[in-house]
């Protein structure tokens, strides 16, 4: 992911283990892999650049995506205000069980007669105007409590995500106009006092395709919340940020999809909507430079953010395919295991068709001939008649022929018994002379 964003900072933050050794890469992000210095561009004239500052360690922060979205769904629910049903709700009737013998439920039931309410189930939550399964609370647990640490390593992720063209435009932002991210605009902006004004200078710098994108997301809510003061959703657009407020924050607060954000108070649920960071963020010189006095570097910690150091690349290399295709990995690996020898199961080729086909080529074909000479009218049946009744005629011919009179085989074979029983009976005669 690092590489195909044409950076070499670490998305990872896990240790990698091979072979009961831990590869690390503990030492700081170097300055190569980023630009060391960011232009500053003119509010008015867009198109000269004021001067040049250095890169925020801030913004070469590694990305954690998995910690931005832990800690903006837990953020997200701090400014819920509790709800629930009345205690009282579907209770309040004087229904009673009308008890066994009427062949009716015995779910109490609404007193009364003459409307259709009278005799209706009630209390029960099956019943229509009746009491719900396990009531909501306003004693639910609403809010989360957050690590501060972790807070702040989610906004520098967010900052550093910000500073990444490929990022910003995977969120969908349009900034092909743009000079260059970071985009820092010279201080004069935070004078700017009419709205008309600020519009002007967002199209100067290269938003006006990311402002018609917003313009054009404009839809109407989907549920309830039409009816609650919240009839339209919009797409957001650039974030602005700012050192001191001269008159920025009212000229760009009816601009649709346009936020304004000081630089002293960062707010994760702004730098990253929805969870998913690289919002487009448009600094100020002064809030830009005051990135470095807030967040310091790796060395010197963060000076006005209290026992807080930058978050640390636990990877220099987040090549993983790299590494694990190493030498230095692969010398210690234990060689590849061999597949234990498989052997197929025995298949009764009685039963199974495709064994038999193996066994004796051409018996599916021959299964079916026999199938369709058992279909009556088929030609493969009329054959078979056919020639089952010119081999019965030749049957016929031949023993007309050759076994008749004495030559046939039962003939043949009976005599063979004849004088077999002749032989005893004049056996038999002569004992009875002798005698």
């Amino acid at each position: 992911l690092a590489q195909a964003f044409g950076s070499g900072r670490t998305v990872a933050y896990l240790p990698v283990l091979f072979a009961g050794a831990v590869v690390l890469a503990c030492r700081a992000p170097k300055m190569a892999t980023a630009r060391p210095v960011v232009s500053v561009y003119q509010f008015d004239t867009p198109t000269e650049k004021a001067e040049t500052v250095p890169m925020p360690h801030v913004l070469m922060s590694p990305l954690r995506p998995d910690l931005v979205r832990y800690i903006h769904t837990n953020v997200s629910k701090n400014k819920r205000q509790a709800i629930s049903v009345g205690a009282k709700v579907g209770y309040e009737t004087a229904a009673s069980s009308w008890g066994t013998g009427r062949a009716v439920a015995r779910v109490p039931r609404a007193p009364g007669g003459g409307t259709h309410r009278a005799g209706q189930g009630t209390f029960g939550n099956m019943c229509r105007g009746g009491g719900m399964f396990n009531p909501t609370k306003t004693w639910r647990r609403w809010h989360r409590r957050v690590n501060v640490t972790q807070k702040r390593h989610a906004v520098a992720t967010a900052l550093a995500a910000s500073s990444l063209p490929p990022l910003v435009m995977a969120r969908g932002h349009r900034v092909g106009e743009v000079a260059e991210l970071p985009l820092v605009v010279s201080d004069g902006i935070e004078a700017i006092q009419k709205t008309k004004q600020a519009v002007e200078t967002l199209k100067k710098l290269g938003c006006a395709e990311e402002m018609q994108r917003i313009l054009d997301s404009k839809k109407v809510r989907a549920g309830k919340g039409k009816m609650r003061n919240r009839r339209y959703t919009m797409r957001r657009g650039p974030l602005v940020v700012y050192s001191e407020d001269n008159g920025i924050v009212r000229a760009m607060r009816n601009i649709p999809g346009v936020e304004t954000a000081c630089v002293t108070r960062l707010n994760l649920l702004s730098l990253a909507p929805g969870g998913s960071f690289g919002r487009f963020v448009i600094w100020t010189q002064g809030a830009f430079k005051k990135l470095g006095e807030l967040y310091g570097t790796l060395k010197s910690g963060a000076p006005l953010k209290k026992n807080y150091h930058l978050p640390r690349a636990e990877m220099e290399n987040a090549d993983l395919d790299r590494i694990i295709n190493s030498t230095e990995v692969q010398s210690v690996l234990r060689p590849k295991l061999e597949a234990p020898k498989k052997f197929e199961m025995k298949r009764n080729a009685l039963k199974n068709k495709a064994e038999m086909e193996k066994l004796n080529p051409g018996s599916t074909e021959e299964r079916e001939l026999r199938r369709k000479c058992r279909e009556q009218g088929s030609a493969e049946q009329k054959a078979a008649a056919a020639s089952k009744k010119t081999r019965v005629q030749a049957s016929k011919e031949h023993n007309k022929k050759h076994k008749k009179g004495d030559d046939s085989f039962y003939k043949t074979l009976m005599k063979a018994f004849e004088a077999k029983a002749k032989a005893a009976e004049e056996k038999e005669a002569e004992g009875e002379d002798d005698e």
